[in-house]
């Protein structure tokens, strides 16, 4: 994962209350550094020359703190940043190999806690000038290279380095940071604070002093010099000390931080506690963000080339939560960036973006992002917001969709990325021809919330309330959701609020060593579940209850989804039941307080839309599934693998049970079950038959037209037993490409051309028609199981529903088996996939072929 941090430098002018001067002295006695003394990263001389060994202590207490519980042993990375480097990233003539462990660059564990290691710079970089280093560039890491000792800041480990004969200088108060611009160790100065200087020089020259590139002073021949300030003006300001000694000069800079005390004020009537409030009729626009226990934020963007300045230091509200700021001179005419600058140490994007700009992975979209202003790379860094104070308003044709019927849900599960070469929502507006002629009535589109990278399943969220431009714009995206309502189609969103990624705000404004710390309002320091990715949200938290309920109004609010599908959601619990995969029975065993937070969520939503369809990955035990559907909440119910049994043919220990198809299984008094035999989770179906499918004789599961004929009866199985079902993409002509081709998550290739085939236009075709039946016969929403044997190879079920009557029979052995008739399923029925007439007599046996399947009711079935 990416995390972003504050550039390490700001130019911004400031006015001095007063500077203090000391006599300038000629002589100083330079001591070796105590190991009690140590910082982060501390040497045990004051000068590093380039010839000389150097000995380096390591307080892992300090900076972020990645290693400080590791008891294993440490190494040293190690480079230069030389006249070659682009900039302090570009590390050169790197004298390391990450993934390998050598002894000579191991670090000493000392009594006291910290670490040393002695080295000489002429004997690591055999053959470099001196004089063309800037500085030594380190990092700590464990063994396995995966933990690694920073600064604070995220920024990589810097030591300066001196050439004897030629000048330099070190600052000895105040304490600072090894970063490359060297920051003070203590994070910030209030206004008018008086600050100590104190500057040593290895050899007597003249010595001055620059703030701000502004001279404070300048004294000749001298060796150390102390002066103190006061500033008079928030934000960022640069301390330069130049020594001119022996016809060399050297700088060396320290950046301070600057803060104040801020105004208290409450929000704005009308303002949004969180985001962007814009109100067009008096050209003003609030942007506010929630951020207890910090001193303060800073708003910078394209307005004001993201420097710090007083106007735009965020008021905070009296309760200490809400930080906000109103401008009145913004152009509405254009689209704006920005980012919020907290406590001068480190820069967020709004957590409340509808759209950012990401430096990294913004590039590899090409001209679709054409539209959005240009990353301002030459003014900051990280993630940056959109603000388009013009954007163009979509105008619906559909305003008030009438949604189908849950028990009548067929619902397509859509990865936008792998449905078609463009990977775009404008592909799948396209193709709604042929999902018409599937028949389903609700498509379900993998996450399509900002996420971290480009080309990925969308389960790694960073921004939960910006749309993932990679697939398109937010008109595009609506334009889609009209077209599909045009057709009647349902339109459902999987959402990830289990957890978020570490490129979210909401997790780096409490970031503490590589994880949140105790101060984040919204996530847990360590997972409550088993299975987490990410930072875990906890949703007892009162913070985090706001922000999903205002992440779901967004959507449904401003691109009419009808429901949202919940990743993880037995994931909502605080109970903390362990992480380990041996957790898995207690974290799903019976929770009063996740169908708590459930029932909260579900009772919001429903506030915004009573019909919204409220579906959850759930998968805890029965009792807790069915209080929450009792509620009108619907479950996901995995049917991958018993399905995938029956059509291979192994039925050894019921392990091709169906049972489970139906509410009465799980104790329901409704089909609040979403049954599916694949989703974008699942091994495929028909990949699985044609690898381990099994063979008696001539007749075998490998061969591809015997399979699909399997899948037709599994399909006739699934989708009319009562209730909603799912398909995920493509299931419908038997896609069998392995979800681990290309990684687990990579991208899948198309395969339109599979239509070409009989067999599988053949399994559309059949599909087609049971999803017609099923939304066109009351019977298959709702019906009350007669009578059913669904453990064995050859399988059946009866039910009823309004004088209706269905007999659904499967033989998924591999061969032959006759159905004795019985009492219960005796009678006159119609063969709906025939079209004819069956009389079936008591005692008498009926021959089914392996992978044939009946489709009787007692009437026809309207089709």
């Amino acid at each position: 994962m990416k995390h972003y941090f504050i550039s390490l430098f700001f130019s911004v002018s400031i006015v001095f209350f007063g500077c203090k001067k000391n006599n300038p002295s000629s002589e100083t006695t330079v001591e070796e550094v105590a190991p009690n003394d140590i910082g982060l990263a501390t040497t045990n001389q004051l000068f590093n020359y380039w010839d000389e060994s150097i000995t380096l202590f390591f307080d892992l207490n300090k900076g972020n703190r990645a290693l400080v519980s590791e008891n294993e042993s440490l190494y040293l990375h190690i480079g230069l940043i030389t006249t070659g480097s682009k900039d302090e990233h570009d590390w050169k003539e790197v004298a390391t190999d990450w993934s390998k462990n050598i002894e000579a660059y191991k670090l000493n564990r000392q009594p006291n806690g910290s670490y040393s290691i002695t080295i000489n710079p002429t004997q690591i970089f055999k053959g470099i000038n001196g004089s063309e280093v800037f500085k030594i560039a380190l990092l700590i890491r464990n063994a396995a290279g995966t933990l690694v000792q920073r600064n604070k800041d995220g920024s990589d480990i810097y030591i300066p380095v001196a050439l004897k004969n030629k000048a330099a200088l070190v600052f000895l108060q105040p304490n600072t940071q090894p970063t490359y611009i060297l920051t003070t160790e203590k994070e910030s100065y209030m206004l008018n604070e008086e600050l100590a200087i104190d500057v040593l020089s290895n050899i007597r020259g003249k010595l001055s002093i620059r703030i701000d590139n502004v001279v404070q002073e300048s004294v000749n021949d001298v060796l150390k010099h102390t002066f103190t300030c006061k500033f008079g003006k928030l934000g960022f300001h640069i301390i330069t000390a130049r020594i001119e000694a022996n016809g060399s000069t050297f700088e060396e800079q320290i950046q301070v931080f600057v803060n104040d005390k801020p105004e208290i004020a409450e929000l704005p009537l009308h303002a949004n506690k969180n985001g962007i409030t814009i109100d067009k009729q008096s050209k003003a626009v609030t942007f506010a963000l929630t951020a207890p226990g910090k001193l303060n934020v800073f708003l910078l963007g394209s307005f004001n080339n993201y420097q710090v300045e007083s106007k735009y230091v965020l008021k905070q509200t009296p309760n200490g939560d809400t930080w906000w700021l109103t401008l009145t001179d913004l152009d509405f005419s254009k689209k704006h960036t920005y980012q919020f600058l907290i406590d001068g140490q480190f820069k967020i994007a709004d957590p409340y973006s509808h759209i950012i700009l990401d430096p990294v992975y913004d590039g590899s979209i090409g001209k679709s992002i054409a539209y959005l202003p240009s990353y301002p790379k030459e003014n900051t860094a990280g993630n940056v917001s959109v603000l388009d104070l013009n954007n163009e308003e979509y105008r619906w044709k559909v305003q008030n969709f009438i949604k189908p019927n849950p028990y009548d849900l067929v619902i397509y599960e859509l990865l936008t990325r792998d449905f078609s070469m463009a990977h775009d929502f404008l592909s799948i507006r396209d193709s709604i021809p042929y999902l018409k002629r599937l028949g389903i009535n609700a498509v379900e589109l993998l996450p399509i919330q900002e996420s971290e990278g480009n080309s990925s399943w969308g389960y790694n969220p960073s921004f939960h309330l910006a749309l993932d431009k990679y697939y398109g714009r937010e008109n595009e995206l609506k334009s889609l959701v009209d077209n599909l309502h045009l057709q009647g189609i349902a339109v459902i969103v999987d959402v990830v609020l289990n957890h978020a990624f570490g490129q979210s705000p909401l997790a780096q404004l409490y970031f503490e060593n590589i994880t949140t710390s105790s101060s984040n309002i919204w996530f847990n320091m360590q997972a409550r579940h088993p299975y987490n990715v990410g930072y875990d949200f906890n949703h007892e938290s009162a913070y985090t209850q706001d922000f999903v309920k205002d992440v779901l109004k967004y959507w449904m609010v401003e691109f009419k989804i009808d429901g949202f599908r919940f990743d993880l959601s037995k994931g909502f619990t605080q109970k903390n039941t362990g992480v380990s995969g041996d957790d898995v029975a207690s974290w799903s065993a019976y929770d009063a307080g996740r169908i708590a937070i459930w029932k909260d969520y579900h009772n919001y939503l429903k506030t915004i839309d009573p019909t919204c369809y409220v579906i959850l990955e759930h998968f805890a035990v029965d009792e807790e599934e069915r209080e929450l559907a009792a509620t009108g909440m619907l479950l996901w119910n995995n049917m991958n693998r018993s399905f995938n049994e029956a059509t291979m043919g192994y039925h050894t220990a019921s392990q091709s049970d169906l049972s489970r198809l139906f509410a009465e299984a799980h104790g329901f008094e409704t089909p609040n079950l979403i049954s599916y035999m694949e989703s974008h989770d699942e091994e495929r179906i028909q990949f699985k038959n044609a690898q381990y499918g099994n063979v008696v004789g001539s007749y075998s599961v490998k061969n591809l037209s015997t399979a699909l004929d399997r899948i037709k009866a599994a399909a006739t199985f699934l989708l009319t037993s009562p209730g909603p079902k799912m398909i995920w993409q493509f299931g419908e002509f038997g896609y069998d490409i392995s979800i681990d081709e290309n990684g687990r998550t990579g991208e899948k290739p198309l395969k339109w051309d599979y239509l070409k085939n009989a067999s599988r236009s053949g399994l559309f075709d059949h599909y087609a028609k049971l999803i017609r039946l099923k939304k066109t016969n009351p019977i298959f929403r709702n019906a009350t199981l007669q009578l059913s044997s669904l453990k064995d190879g050859l399988k059946y079920y009866v039910m009823t529903a309004g004088g209706q009557r269905v007999l659904v029979i499967g033989n998924f052995d591999i061969v032959n088996r006759d159905l004795s008739i019985t009492n219960a399923l005796s009678g006159t029925w119609y063969d709906n996939m025939h079209h004819s007439i069956l009389n079936w007599e008591v005692g008498h046996h009926i021959a089914i072929k392996p992978g044939e399947y009946y489709l009787l009711s007692k009437t026809k079935l309207i089709n």
